[in-house]
């Protein structure tokens, strides 16, 4: 049962997994990843009806239609002491130009980044990546 504190209202993993029929672990994982926001008091876990909704909103938004796309750069990098190079790519198919010109494909791997962010998205091995994107 949810636990009233003056005009705030807080759901434990508990609450929140009669509520919504979401595994325990589920909501647990998703509290770490920060993905549901909610506090640890002691050993068990709170959170607002207030972060409940923008759980539920954040999620609306990202899977409206009118998503704004990301943009993207890929760098080709060699993965040893062997290889030295690194090549930034702004397109697939400019990605794909630059590993095909490579002697040996498997000693490069490539980096998808935000651009707006510079966050690394995902860095995958030349041969996944051609046979991804082919």
């Amino acid at each position: 049962m949810p636990r009233k504190i003056g005009s705030l209202t807080l759901y434990s993993v508990d609450d929140l997994h009669e509520l919504l029929g979401i595994s325990k672990m589920t909501l647990r994982a998703y509290l770490r990843e920060g993905r549901l926001k909610g506090r640890k008091l002691g050993v068990q876990w709170f959170v607002t009806e207030e972060a409940i909704r923008e759980y539920f909103n954040h999620d609306n938004e990202t899977s409206s239609p009118k998503k704004k796309e990301r943009k993207l750069k890929y760098i080709v990098q060699g993965v040893n002491d062997l290889v030295s190079e690194t090549e930034e790519c702004v397109s697939i198919p400019e990605t794909l130009e630059c590993l095909h010109s490579q002697a040996i494909i498997s000693l490069f791997q490539v980096e998808i980044i935000d651009t707006e962010t510079d966050e690394v998205l995902e860095v995958v091995k030349a041969r996944d990546f051609i046979e991804r994107y082919s």
